[in-house]
């Protein structure tokens, strides 16, 4: 059992990282900007389900590969550069004609939702990240570290969610203001595929 102060401590640590600027909430942000804040919180919930893939990595020991492990390490990292570029690509060839009326989504909820998971999933520092994180609040002095993990990992997966929901409300709001003028919405989609080539870049230079 994790006591109160040392979960608490860890939640403040953690929305402190969700809110930091990173490559998800970054794209939360552009997303409901262009498409409405249901958008960005079917992409959360697609990024949140995707950390269940790393607290299971971590958790089972699996992460431990990724880190010692180059050849895993640079396909999975090469994997998700190259669909980071696909969505870039996708974001340039767009116009102002595909940000319809508020709310309207260009992609079905599952899309949105898949999307969120492949860009989680595919990305190896997460689960990195993970193995380093998480071990510092568990404690094999008060049981399975294991079950530890878990329980830090989905505490983590609440704070981010929530965190990431406000982001997109917020964006979804800005957004709202600038579907009026289609210079605006033509720049909101060349902002989305920039920040999707400079992740591609963030991940693909990233080291092991």
């Amino acid at each position: 059992m994790i006591p109160a102060d040392v979960l608490l401590l860890f939640v403040a640590a953690s929305a402190a990282l969700a809110i930091a600027p990173g490559p998800d909430n970054i794209y939360v942000l552009t997303q409901s900007a262009a498409y409405g804040k249901g958008t960005g919180i079917l992409i959360t919930l697609g990024l949140c389900t995707g950390l269940l893939f790393h607290i299971a990595a971590v958790a089972l020991g699996m992460a431990a590969i990724l880190k010692t492990s180059a050849v895993a390490f640079t396909v999975i990292k090469i994997l998700g550069a190259a669909y980071l570029l696909y969505l870039a690509w996708q974001s340039f060839r767009a116009g102002s004609a595909t940000i319809a009326a508020s709310g309207e989504r260009p992609l079905g909820a599952r899309a949105l939702y898949l999307r969120g998971i492949l860009m989680n999933v595919s990305n190896p520092k997460v689960a990195i990240f993970f193995l380093a994180f998480l071990p510092q609040f568990a404690d094999p002095a008060r049981g399975a570290v294991s079950l530890q993990i878990v329980t830090l990992g989905l505490a983590f997966m609440v704070t981010a969610f929530v965190i990431f929901c406000g982001i997109a409300w917020a964006a979804g709001r800005i957004g709202e203001w600038l579907k009026g003028s289609k210079r605006v919405q033509i720049g909101i989609h060349r902002l989305t595929g920039v920040v999707f080539v400079l992740l591609a870049c963030r991940l693909a230079l990233s080291r092991h």
